[in-house]
């Protein structure tokens, strides 16, 4: 759900492999964004998450209920015909339902599962849930974030989640390659927070060497100066300007018209500069606020100083690299119509591979993969419908049957 597995999943789809989705009716992904609201069940929201058509595309999408004995039977079948199995809960959320690892190799000994949790199988914080902006501070980000002495500062994207994704699409890949080459399958065991580490592990590293760590500098930079993040011309228009010689800051004096700093002897090194950051950073914004942020940036380059806009995200779909590259791909999905979609950021003979499937409807693909991969009758969807065990509606909390299965693990082995 979410994020992170899913990422890692629609990696492997856009490569090529049959990934098949397995959410409940009853529990449908929460990036569906349903959770205890009838409204949005009403008017069909949960199609319409712009995240969740940005995460399960290129995936077929099937509904079983997993607190069934029945639901954990078929799950255990499709296991049974798989190269691997990925799933991002709660660390012993599929112990209870009976589908942790040593039950899964009963049925496919040559499995490949990943387990994807906030921080591993082990160790005392292992079965408490997080989230990615959990992850991002449990990492210490956001003590590297903001200005010294001022409070950690989130970055908000929930960085764990992506990272984690990719981070589990390498680790899945290894291990089939593994399989590959000897037939043996593996657990998996990926912790989130720890893929976050190279982010932050250099900061610990110095605190253990030198007993302390650089201050936080904002847009500021331990070496370049001065460096920061200009307002431009018109609403919400930025420019991002970096020194990185002295020759650049006598170039940036010139086009700003200030040739009193460029004289000014203190001012000729970065380390002088940095004595008086506030004073420079003012100067350059006042040049910056009289230009739009692409003429800004165009005269900065052409005048040899590093300087780049700083784009929101609506500006991407525009953008003349982007399109050059050929990276958004248009595709139309029910409930949703036409909408754009990235392309993987690598290119064989210089084009995008196409996003040849949307993201599925929920329990879309019930017929196709129920009958099409485990040989399952009409007759066999109907009683299955009928007992909730499949669906492609969902169920609120309320109307919700559920059927405990603390032994279905042992009631449902194949």
């Amino acid at each position: 759900m979410g994020w992170a597995g899913p990422l890692a999943g629609r990696n492997l789809a856009d490569l090529g492999a049959d990934v098949i989705k397995v959410e409940a009716c009853q529990y449908p992904d929460w990036w569906r964004g349903i959770e205890k609201d009838p409204n949005a069940i009403e008017k069909v929201l949960y199609e319409k998450s712009v995240r969740f058509n940005l995460m399960q595309r290129g995936k077929r999408g099937i509904t079983l209920d997993l607190t069934s004995a029945e639901g954990v039977r078929l799950l255990k079948e499709l296991v049974r015909t798989a190269d691997a199995l990925l799933e991002n809960n709660s660390a012993g959320v599929l112990r209870k339902l009976g589908l942790e690892y040593e039950r899964l190799v009963e049925v496919n000994p040559s499995i490949v599962m990943m387990s994807m949790s906030a921080f591993g199988s082990s160790g005392p914080w292992s079965e408490l849930r997080a989230y990615g902006s959990t992850l991002e501070q449990a990492s210490g980000l956001p003590s590297l974030s903001g200005v010294d002495g001022g409070l950690p500062v989130q970055t908000h994207p929930a960085g764990g989640d992506p990272i984690g994704g990719l981070n589990g699409c390498s680790a899945l890949l290894t291990a089939l390659l593994h399989r590959k080459r000897t037939g043996e399958g593996q657990f998996i065991d990926l912790s989130l927070v720890e893929c976050m580490m190279p982010l932050t592990a250099v900061r610990a590293l110095e605190q253990s060497a030198n007993g302390k760590v650089e201050p936080r500098r904002g847009n500021r930079h331990l070496l370049y100066s001065p460096q920061g993040v200009f307002r431009c011309a018109g609403e919400d228009q930025w420019v991002l300007v970096s020194i990185t010689d002295d020759a650049m800051w006598q170039s940036l004096c010139k086009l700003i018209g200030r040739e009193d700093l460029a004289l000014d002897a203190q001012l000729a090194t970065a380390a002088g500069r940095r004595l008086r950051e506030a004073e420079l950073e003012a100067a350059i914004e006042q040049w910056t606020r009289s230009q739009p942020a692409v003429q800004a940036m165009t005269r900065l380059q052409e005048a040899g100083v590093a300087a780049g806009i700083a784009q929101a995200p609506g500006d991407l779909l525009k953008d003349p690299q982007l399109q050059a590259r050929q990276f958004w791909q248009e595709i139309d999905r029910p409930f949703v119509g036409l909408h754009y979609q990235p392309s993987v950021p690598y290119r064989e003979k210089g084009k995008p591979y196409p996003i040849l499937r949307a993201a599925p409807t929920l329990g879309q693909y019930n017929e196709e993969v129920l009958k099409g991969v485990l040989g399952l009758s009409d007759a066999d969807l109907e009683k299955l419908a009928a007992d909730k065990v499949i669906g492609t509606q969902p169920i609120l909390p309320e109307r919700r049957k559920v059927q405990h299965v603390a032994n279905a693990g042992a009631d449902a082995k194949a």
